[in-house]
């Protein structure tokens, strides 16, 4: 088990390298608990623990909202307690646990999130003023276009002149908006799909960007990624000014950024190789991916996570998921005690 001072080193270091973490801390207890105010831990997105904030029952509700920081960037404060369902302080998300130990355990969780990367193709004015609007709002900002420099793009971490995008020292962006507004407009959006970015968007109007669509699937560019350019680009507020052409396509960066949560899913193919390379079972990702975000333990209460849940029973056709081996163990000793408790 690590010391407080070496999980904070960990963090450090994941955070200088751009990987994305939760780190948990236990700002209060009821005794008896194994973990004290101040033990410390970190989850990474795979929901991987390092560290110490408790026992078997307390981890699954650290990693299930973990999950859900890293998601959305918000801290949240948890309590795991013998006693759930019973008055608690507003903010805090009451979990519940019965096994063993009976303590109380509140842990705060506060977000390490990277920030997104986006790459601004071209150097027009509604380019320029992104670069800042989008800087001020969380993301890594990249410019590229001949003849762009650091005056034309003074928050942008890397400015390239040229469109040479091997240069780039994020590798490939999450997110590219070319934004050429016609100069250069083919060779912007040729770069563009050159990059293994998984969201392109274009600033134009419908009409040029389907003829351009015709010329780069001519040019022998893959259609489906051809097709899957956003243009007209942004949340339509009647911009007309370079500025507000910027704020109408941030608010489109915005939204895909927070509804896609690109660097913290954990997908059924993940869930499965991490359970796998554990030994815990050998499930499919279908069945992986059938299952629900959530399930409640029949003996404890406890709310886990199917995905990654060590300890599971099938009872006349029906998955159960166990915080702990002693749940597991009580529910397939008496399933039918448990579930008629569970029922009401």
């Amino acid at each position: 088990m690590l010391s407080t001072d070496a999980v904070l080193e960990q963090a450090m270091e994941m955070k200088a390298q751009g990987i994305p973490f939760v780190l948990a801390t236990v700002v209060r207890c009821e005794s008896p608990t194994s973990a004290k105010p101040g033990a410390k831990a970190i989850v990474d997105a795979e929901g991987n623990i390092t560290g110490w904030i408790g026992g078997g029952c307390a981890q699954p509700a650290v990693i299930a909202t973990a999950r859900k920081a890293l998601a959305d960037g918000q801290t949240r404060l948890i309590r795991v307690s013998p006693t759930k369902g019973g008055e608690v302080e507003a903010g805090v998300i009451d979990f519940g646990m019965t096994c063993h130990s009976g303590g109380t355990l509140d842990i705060f969780l506060e977000p390490f999130s990277t920030r997104p990367s986006l790459l601004i193709i071209g150097a027009s004015p509604a380019a320029q003023a992104l670069a800042g609007m989008a800087h001020r709002s969380g993301f890594d900002v990249f410019a590229a276009f001949p003849g762009a420099d650091a005056v034309t793009f003074p928050d942008a971490r890397q400015v390239l002149d040229g469109l040479d995008l091997t240069k780039l020292a994020c590798g490939y962006p999450q997110f590219v908006v070319v934004a050429t507004q016609g100069k250069r407009d083919e060779a912007g959006l040729e770069a563009a799909l050159s990059s293994t970015a998984p969201w392109i968007g274009f600033i134009a109007s419908a009409r040029k960007a389907d003829k351009l669509r015709i010329y780069l699937k001519e040019r022998g560019h893959d259609s489906d990624r051809v097709d899957a350019i956003i243009s007209p680009l942004g949340i339509e507020i009647g911009a007309v000014t370079p500025e507000e052409i910027a704020v109408s396509v941030l608010a489109g960066l915005v939204k895909s950024r927070r509804t896609t949560a690109l660097s913290a899913a954990v997908t059924p193919a993940q869930a499965v190789a991490t359970k796998q390379a554990a030994g815990c079972c050998s499930d499919t990702a279908d069945e992986v991916a059938a299952r629900p975000d959530e399930a409640t333990d029949p003996v404890c209460g406890m709310t886990v996570d199917p995905a990654t849940a060590e300890y599971r029973s099938s009872y006349a056709g029906q998955d159960y998921f166990f915080c702990c081996a002693g749940c597991q163990h009580s529910f397939e000793q008496s399933p039918e005690k448990y579930l008629t408790v569970l029922e009401t």
